[in-house]
């Protein structure tokens, strides 16, 4: 069926962090281009930021970050964690039994989605930052859930073989 993605997502949602708490930061340089998986993070005290948990979307919003491709899932929380980072963030949330978070994430990094939101950047050059309702307002063929877990099942394999072929490869390394 056809839906506005603002229909099944929630954009950057409200979380909680009392200011001065140590919590994890998960900052832009953490992420690494067209990278599912966050593989560095720090702990700071909260002064500010975009905040978000697990199943989250990370996706960058500025100008050229957004077109290097810095987009992550969030997956290396511990439960009910919230963590924060940099406020050039958007922040994708999937509604329950509405859209798959992993096929949210894999829709975030599809070509046709970037461009609309690539095309969507204002502001002075250099600076440049998406505008939310690019996001909101993008149009899309949602399939039924259980069709998006299929296919993010299939991505996701994919994704998990990366990541174990990085970590042999660290090892090795180190």
């Amino acid at each position: 069926m056809e839906v506005r993605l603002g229909e099944v997502i929630e954009l950057n949602p409200r979380e909680t962090i009392v200011k001065n708490t140590i919590a994890r930061k998960i900052s832009m340089n953490d992420l690494e281009p067209f990278t599912r998986d966050i593989s560095t993070f720090s702990y700071e005290r909260y002064s500010g930021g975009t905040k978000f948990r697990n199943n989250d979307v990370l996706l960058a919003r500025i100008t050229p970050c957004l077109e290097n491709g810095k987009t992550a899932f969030v997956n290396i929380l511990d439960q009910d964690e919230v963590a924060f980072g940099s406020t050039e963030y958007f922040v994708l949330r999937g509604k329950k039994d509405l859209i798959d978070p992993y096929y949210l994430y894999y829709l975030s990094i599809s070509q046709d989605f970037r461009n609309v939101v690539i095309r969507s950047m204002t502001g002075t050059s250099g600076r440049q930052r998406a505008q939310k309702d690019s996001i909101l307002n993008y149009k899309l063929n949602l399939p039924n859930i259980q069709y998006q877990r299929a296919i993010a099942a299939k991505l996701k394999v994919l994704d998990d073989k990366i990541r174990l072929n990085k970590q042999i490869n660290d090892n090795l390394a180190a």
